[in-house]
């Protein structure tokens, strides 16, 4: 589950943020639909999410630089 998150830009961060939601989004789709291979990477994505939430909350917060 874990990338290497920690050495990417403010700004890596927030498009990497994006990207992960759209997946994450049309991940819950299928889901509705029908279409999943694998549930355990609906909660991957979700832990993805919220590890980039910190680090750019931290950026935010003068913690990271």
């Amino acid at each position: 589950m874990r990338d290497s998150f920690s050495e990417l830009s403010y700004e890596e961060l927030l498009s990497k943020k994006q990207e992960l939601a759209k997946k994450y989004r049309d991940l819950r789709f299928n889901m509705v639909i029908g279409h999943i291979e694998n549930s355990l990477e609906k909660r991957t994505l979700r832990r993805k999410i919220a590890c980039l939430n910190t680090m750019i909350h931290e950026f935010d917060l003068g913690i990271r630089k």
